[in-house]
């Protein structure tokens, strides 16, 4: 199964900035939506981010107003801009891309057929 590939991550200090790159396959359909979900060590894993064929954007509480989604769907990207980075940002972050299910509004981690292996950032205060 095709899969998405991520990249950007890294270890960086509180308050540091890093951007997440996702690479979509030529075979995924990209049309429907695509977003960005994270695992901290211990924990379930989160939707982060979203965004849809409308380029409509979606943000977990956690992170709004320090990270943004864009995508550039003419070369299958899919990015997230991480600013004023703290500690509980610590994690794998996964990127992955909606299927036919998707019927508009915020994703539900159900709705994402097609998923990343993951980058993982780490934040030390």
């Amino acid at each position: 199964q095709a899969q998405l590939v991520e990249s950007g991550g890294g270890s960086v200090q509180s308050g540091g900035s890093l951007r997440l790159s996702c690479a979509a396959p030529g075979d995924i359909y990209i049309g429907y939506c695509w977003g960005w979900f994270r695992q901290a060590p211990g924990k379930e894993r989160e939707a982060v981010a979203a965004i849809d064929s409308y380029y409509a954007t979606m943000y977990a509480d956690s992170v709004k107003g320090r990270f943004t989604i864009s995508q550039d769907n003419a070369e299958r990207m899919l990015y997230l801009q991480m600013s004023s980075l703290k500690p509980e940002d610590t994690g794998r972050y996964y990127c992955a891309v909606c299927g036919r299910s998707y019927r508009g509004g915020y994703p539900k981690e159900a709705d994402f057929a097609y998923w990343g292996q993951g980058t993982q950032v780490a934040v030390s205060s």
